[in-house]
């Protein structure tokens, strides 16, 4: 009530200076005639728009910031005013953004303390594979080939796992250099080699020699892991080929195709394949789908400055290309 009344002081007074003004002109006239009327309303009509332009200019930045969308956080509080109405509401929006802060630290501290916690438990994780992975590399026999097989999925999915958490901070795990293409293609194809004698499937590259890329080796070896995976997921028949084509294109770019001869992609799914946890048609064949991994493909290259296509066609394979 007391703010009300602080904001109405100048209307009150206004109208007490007009009912004032009308009362002089009527005693002065000594009676009341339709001139003095329309003068007298002439009078109260001025001194209103007075007032009004009076308002306006005083508090026209406040109302034009009430109509405009602020930038950051920082500017939701508006210019500083002189009429009380806008003291109080901009006094009311910055204890509301303090608070706003604190809730927001408070939750970005627990989902920092989430992230960390989910990186010492996947390194943690990591250690008994590896012992078990050493305690039967020398063993022979299909139980211990079928253990190691197990043991790359664990690892896949943990790096997954990982790499997830980290995609968020992706700016503090990061580090650009000059690669090889042929190098990094062929390091990442010998950590699969597992999964394509499993598969018997076989990987072919075909990369321009001297071609070199700007970009970050582990982030980039994750995301050509993802790309083999889902090539040798979706190829089913054995004895076919996963092709690794480095070459630079019009542009001068290098662009590195991985093309498989798997079951391709339905022509209704392909806008979608990059959308998280999205799997598809194929997805309700091949259980093992996540609908994951296209997704972080497409968000790490975007944060390393590479591009993405790809192409698809039911029976046939399906192709995605790395523009670097």
């Amino acid at each position: 009530m007391k703010l009300f009344i602080r904001e109405q002081t100048p209307l009150i007074a206004v109208y007490f200076a007009q009912l004032l003004i009308i009362t002089l002109v009527y005693r002065l006239d000594g009676g009341s005639g339709l001139n003095v009327s329309i003068y007298a309303g002439l009078l109260s009509t001025v001194l209103l728009l007075g007032y009004l332009a009076f308002r306006y200019l005083t508090n026209r930045s406040f109302y034009e910031r009430l109509e405009s969308t602020p930038a950051t956080l920082e500017e939701s509080g508006g210019p500083a005013q002189g009429s009380p109405l806008a003291e109080s509401l901009s006094r009311l929006l910055a204890r509301q953004f303090r608070l706003y802060q604190n809730d927001l630290h408070s939750y970005r501290h627990k989902l920092e303390e989430h992230i960390h916690f989910i990186n010492q438990w996947v390194h943690g994780m990591k250690t008994p594979l590896s012992v078990i992975h050493l305690i039967i590399q020398d063993k022979d026999g299909p139980h211990f080939t079928a253990i190691g097989d197990e043991l790359d999925r664990l690892k896949k999915g943990l790096d997954t796992v990982l790499y997830t958490a980290r995609l968020d901070t992706f700016e503090h795990d990061f580090y650009v250099e000059q690669l090889e293409l042929m190098a990094v293609v062929r390091s990442v194809t010998s950590e699969q080699k597992r999964l394509f004698i499993r598969k018997r499937v076989f990987p072919s590259i075909s990369v321009e020699s001297g071609i070199t890329i700007t970009s970050d080796e582990k982030w980039l070896s994750f995301v050509l892991t993802q790309l083999i995976t889902n090539a040798l997921r979706y190829t089913v028949e054995e004895g076919r080929m996963v092709y690794f084509h480095g070459y630079l294109n019009a542009q001068g770019r290098a662009v590195l195709e991985v093309r498989d001869e798997g079951v391709g992609i339905p022509a209704g799914d392909l806008p979608r394949v990059f959308d998280a946890y999205f799997t598809g048609v194929n997805g309700r064949s091949f259980q093992e789908s996540t609908g994951m991994g296209l997704y972080l493909v497409r968000q790490i290259c975007g944060k390393l400055g590479h591009e993405v296509e790809i192409t698809s066609e039911v029976g046939k394979g399906t192709a995605v290309r790395i523009i670097f």
